[in-house]
């Protein structure tokens, strides 16, 4: 089975080169939102704005770790493809293979994210360069591999919520008012927009025990090491009951679905 999967990460790769300029392009252009970011920052730190947690080096290499965990785990579009199976009908000739649904889409999962990461290595690798004077290495060795492993848990858990959202699609016909829904809130509380740790301390205890500082908050912290052995032990123990939560969780709607499940179309 093992050999089927790999057959089906080479088809994710040979998939996203069909639309290859379209792909190469939004790749290079998804760096852009970056240079916006450095430049509010830039103009927060200067005038001094009770930043206390970060000044603009700081800020600056945060923003850019989430640029790059973002590149390596989160994914593009899998659950609109999803959805688009199940409403269109397509998912019939799935049904009828002896494969698992849910590590069939993780093997394409990781085509995508593989590709898109080799195609943005080159422009990320420029913008390390161009503010090279704001980033400070890992000072401990062991920094790289528990980061590799938080953005493994990110990348798995991100997978893992919009496959449970594509699900949906076999009870609501249209679920992109859902998906908005929930990545509306996923852009602020992943960290995406700020560092969490500038909220009010309740604040940041209560998201804790949500997914979504996982996403992208979490690997971020480790690779600028601002965690304490207690924290880092905290962290990947929240981050791994959470990709086993929202893992079963996807396996738990795939398998409701299907019996519920109409072929229309296809």
């Amino acid at each position: 089975m093992m050999a089927v999967y790999r057959r089906v990460f080479g088809i994710g790769l040979q998939d996203t080169f069909v639309y290859r300029w379209n792909f190469v392009l939004r790749s290079l252009f998804s760096v852009i939102p970056l240079i916006g970011t450095f430049f509010v920052w830039r103009s927060v730190c200067e005038q001094g704005a009770g930043l206390s947690e970060y000044n603009l080096s700081a800020i600056v290499f945060y923003f850019v770790a989430v640029m790059v965990v973002d590149n390596l785990a989160s994914p593009t579009e899998d659950e609109w493809r999803i959805a688009a199976e199940i409403r269109e009908g397509q998912i019939s000739a799935l049904l009828t293979k002896p494969i698992n649904h849910l590590a069939y889409r993780l093997s394409l999962f990781g085509a995508y994210r593989f590709l898109y990461s080799l195609v943005t290595l080159p422009v990320v690798g420029g913008i390390l360069w161009i503010l090279r004077e704001h980033l400070q290495l890992p000072q401990s060795a062991l920094t790289w591999p528990l980061f590799a492993l938080s953005v493994l848990g990110s990348a798995l858990l991100q997978f893992f919520i919009a496959y449970s959202l594509a699900m949906l699609a076999f009870w609501i016909l249209e679920v992109s008012t859902l998906i908005f829904i929930l990545y509306s809130f996923e852009y602020f509380l992943s960290g995406h927009v700020f560092p969490l740790d500038l909220l009010s301390p309740r604040l940041q205890a209560a998201l804790q025990w949500t997914p979504f500082p996982y996403e992208l908050f979490f690997p971020v912290q480790i690779l600028l090491e601002r965690l304490d052995p207690v924290a880092l032990q905290r962290g990947f123990c929240m981050q791994f009951f959470w990709v086993c939560m929202m893992g079963c969780t996807a396996r738990l709607l795939w398998m409701q679905g299907v019996r519920k499940y109409q072929a229309a179309g296809g």
